[in-house]
């Protein structure tokens, strides 16, 4: 029997194609997010009180803590690091 392959890991582990969307989103904010804060060379602190948010929140984020962030959140954080966000929605092939 010939394994199943997905486009990506979302796709495999998530229960419908939208929560898989939801994710894949997220977790490409996150790391844009993640590289912007680490070239800043900076303190958490100073990159936290940067985006607007606590340390701790920082922290959760740059651990890759995906669940502790709703898509909206990460949208205005991503803008804050200095991304320009735009959204690609198109029809499913």
């Amino acid at each position: 029997m010939k394994p199943r392959t997905f486009p990506n890991v979302w796709d495999a582990i998530e229960d419908s194609p939208e929560a898989a969307a939801n994710m894949t989103m997220r977790s490409n904010i996150i790391s844009a997010i993640t590289d912007a804060v680490r070239g800043w060379d900076t303190t958490q602190a100073r990159a936290a009180k940067r985006l607007g948010i606590k340390q701790r929140r920082l922290n959760d984020l740059l651990r890759g803590r995906i669940d502790k962030f709703a898509l909206d959140t990460l949208l205005t954080l991503a803008t804050r690091a200095g991304h320009k966000v735009k959204i690609d929605v198109r029809k499913a092939a």
